[in-house]
Parts: C-alpha cells; sequence; structure tokens
C-alpha cells in the first residue's frame, strides 16, 4: 500500500484518495458527499493529515452531552 501522507502524495493525488474513499462524489444520492468533501479540504490542501480531520470529527461526538447535566441525586431538599 502506497503511503497517503501529505509529505508523500500531490495535491492531485490527495484529491484523488478523498473522491475514492468518499464514493458518489456529486453527492446524488443523499447530498452528503460534498460536506465529507469540504471536511476533507484540508488534508487535500496540505494542511492537515486524514489522522487529525478523523480524530477531530470523532472527538464531536465524544466530547458532546448525551443529555441535560444532572446536578444532583433529586433526594436533596
Amino acid at each position: 500500500m502506497n503511503s497517503i501522507l501529505i509529505k508523500d502524495t500531490t495535491k492531485e493525488e490527495r484529491e484523488r484518495i478523498v473522491a475514492e474513499s468518499v464514493g458518489n462524489i456529486d453527492g446524488l444520492c443523499d447530498g452528503c458527499s460534498p460536506g465529507l468533501l469540504r471536511m476533507y479540504q484540508d488534508y487535500i490542501d496540505g494542511k492537515k493529515e486524514l489522522r487529525e480531520i478523523n480524530m477531530e470529527f470523532r472527538a464531536g461526538y465524544t466530547k458532546g452531552a448525551a443529555g441535560p447535566d444532572r446536578t444532583g441525586c433529586g433526594l436533596e431538599n
């Protein structure tokens, strides 16, 4: 397998890597592909590695509150 690191790829290769990974880049199926392409634009432009972008995306799901904050046990006066 060839390296997908920024230092080992050209901008054109990174565009192809993202396009092949996302699949339907026209977004004709459900309109989500253009958003994914924007998400990976920093990789295409050589600013962030794919790993960094994916970690940032996943962090948004692990940091967010799942519901209202709990302030006590409910038995306090």
